[in-house]
């Protein structure tokens, strides 16, 4: 049909490519509202929905709503991963950031300097020995050889027992026997396998204290991952049987070995991936690692050790208390500063880089924390999760809803106990005074300062609190440490572990 000459539209020379664009902005317009949409779904799955109002229609009757209360089903809806970058590698695109970082380099070179001028003064020759370093992390054999004994056992018996328990449990006449059984087997290989074992090694071949951190260390991770394997797959088979699934969802072993190496400590059959490997970021990650080690033995040999080495050898009084406290502030921030940077920002970096595991928020803006409530969610989230989906959550599913306070202080007992754990066998000696900032100090400040409390005063007071705790930490482990290389017990029975020596220590010398 044509078109008169007058008619506008067979004149007009925009409308044909108009009409080519069409399809491609309506399938543009189709894409961003599809994302939208799945973003809402996410957000929405994050929602507690399990009150009865919203689970149940208002025809349903008080039986029935009393029944699906007393069941309880377990929370279904955890941790979503995205892809994102951690908040470092953002901020350092900024230059005033970057101008920070270089400043903490500056202080590495000043400590380098002091150290190696007094060495010359004291020596007449430069001194460039690391004998501190070499110390403690000695017997570096039977710490690998503890490290792939751990790793190996993990892979193997964890998911041997939960295939094995899947693919019986379905056709089992006494399911929960057949649970049970498992369920202690598992349990016995956490406990004696994971537990007891690593520690014995770590004790009886005496190993130095950054090796003993090493062992107990992973110790801790692979028992977190371990539970974590089985809590998130053993619902998905108990679902599957209740549906009369033909197929028993049981995760390829090659899921489960990237789990065990991926910077989370929740399973999941799928992460966000990248798609490629930066391995110029791996390596400058490791070197930033490298860097930190060397940062902090430097602030030992400067900072600690001269301070503390006679203290011993010094009458216990109140004045010499207070000193040692305030002038470990500035070491123990420092340490606090570098283990963030090295551990929770560079080594969790790396080896999410190596996996191409897109998700990298291994921790948020704790230091704009106004709460210690805040602070406990932000300074480390990896552990965070994991406490709060396996220890919190399942608390709550276990007891109840109302026992949210019983909830939180059994999270705090069970995280202050652990760190407690680790410094004792590092250590070599149990002097609890972690345990009792973390369940005194940590405590009280979690409920004073809240998430209510959001002006800049309650950031100065968060911030004042911690350099005072990171003080007493330093001050009072450095002198337990030397009381009892200058002070050993002979013969010494159990109870001598446990009592502090670093208080009668002077008497003896």
């Amino acid at each position: 049909m044509k078109r008169c000459r007058g008619d506008p539209m067979a004149t007009d020379p925009f409308r044909t490519p108009a009409m080519q664009l069409k399809p491609v902005f309506m399938k543009e317009v189709d894409s961003h509202f599809t994302e939208f949409v799945n973003s809402l779904v996410a957000k929405s799955a994050l929602l507690d929905s399990s009150s009865s109002a919203s689970l149940f229609p208002a025809s349903c009757s008080e039986k029935e709503l009393h029944k699906a209360k007393a069941l309880r089903a377990p929370p279904e809806h955890g941790k979503i991963f995205t892809a994102r970058r951690s908040l470092l590698d953002e901020l350092f695109e900024v230059s005033h950031i970057r101008t920070i970082y270089h400043m903490f380099i500056a202080l590495l070179i000043v400590f380098i300097l002091s150290t190696l001028l007094v060495d010359f003064i004291d020596e007449g020759r430069l001194v460039l020995g690391f004998d501190l370093l070499v110390y403690v992390f000695g017997k570096f054999p039977v710490v690998f050889c503890t490290w792939l004994c751990m790793f190996c056992a993990t892979v193997i018996i964890p998911y041997s027992l939960f295939s094995q328990w899947a693919q019986g449990y379905c056709s089992s006449s006494h399911r929960v026997i057949y649970s049970l059984f498992y369920g202690t087997l598992f349990t016995l290989f956490q406990t004696v396998g994971l537990g007891i074992g690593p520690t014995y090694v770590a004790i009886s071949y005496a190993l130095p204290p950054a090796s003993r951190f090493i062992v107990i260390l992973e110790q801790v991770r692979l028992v977190m991952k371990a539970h974590s394997f089985v809590r998130e797959n053993v619902p998905r088979v108990l679902s599957s049987v209740k549906e009369k699934s033909s197929s028993v969802p049981i995760p390829r072993i090659s899921q489960y070995l990237y789990f065990l190496f991926a910077p989370t400590l929740i399973y999941r059959d799928n992460y966000p991936r990248n798609p490629m490997v930066r391995w110029g970021y791996v390596a400058t990650k490791f070197a930033q690692v490298l860097g930190s080690l060397f940062y902090a033995y430097y602030i030992f040999v400067r900072l600690c050790i001269p301070q503390f080495r006679n203290s011993s050898q010094e009458t216990f009084n109140l004045r010499g208390l207070v000193l040692c406290i305030f002038n470990s502030i500035l070491p123990g921030v420092l340490i606090l500063f570098l283990v963030f940077f090295a551990f929770l920002h560079c080594w969790l970096n790396a080896f999410a880089e190596m996996m191409r595991f897109a998700d990298r928020m291994f921790y948020k803006d704790w230091w704009n924390s106004t709460s210690y409530a805040n602070y406990y969610r932000t300074w480390n989230v990896v552990v965070h999760d994991w406490l709060y989906y396996y220890a919190y959550r399942d608390f709550l599913w276990f007891f109840g809803k109302k026992f949210k306070a019983a909830a939180m202080l059994s999270v705090f007992t069970v995280s202050a106990a652990v760190h407690e754990y680790v410094l004792s066998i590092c250590f070599g000696f149990f002097y609890p005074v972690l345990f009792c900032l973390f369940m005194c100090f940590g405590m009280l400040f979690n409920f004073i300062l809240n998430d209510r409390r959001k002006g800049p005063i309650w950031n100065v007071i968060m911030w004042t609190s911690l350099f005072l705790g990171q003080g007493v930490i330093i001050c009072l482990y450095s002198q337990e440490w030397y009381a009892r290389q200058y002070c050993p017990a002979e013969n010494p029975a159990f109870l001598d572990y446990l009592k502090p020596r670093s208080w009668s220590c002077h008497v003896q010398m």
